[in-house]
């Protein structure tokens, strides 16, 4: 997938590496994405992986945002 600028502005879009910026694709997408990104998310990562990253410290979604994702990945 080829991410939006918007969407990850303080970094260059084509140097995220899938695997190594797992928790910062995620974190961002399900703050600031489109549904067709957040589509992205939920096929490319387990829903272990999104629902463990929602559990980090200092996860950086707003609370409202960190509620709803956590009840759809149960």
């Amino acid at each position: 997938m080829k991410f939006r600028q918007a969407l990850f502005w303080d970094t260059n879009p084509s140097k995220i590496d899938t695997k190594k910026n797992a928790r910062y694709i995620i974190e961002r997408i399900l703050e600031f994405g489109r549904p067709n990104e957040v589509g992205w998310v939920f096929k490319h990562y387990p829903k272990r992986v999104i629902k463990k990253t929602l559990h980090l410290p200092r996860v950086q979604l707003n609370s409202k945002s960190k509620a709803l994702w956590s009840l759809l990945v149960k």
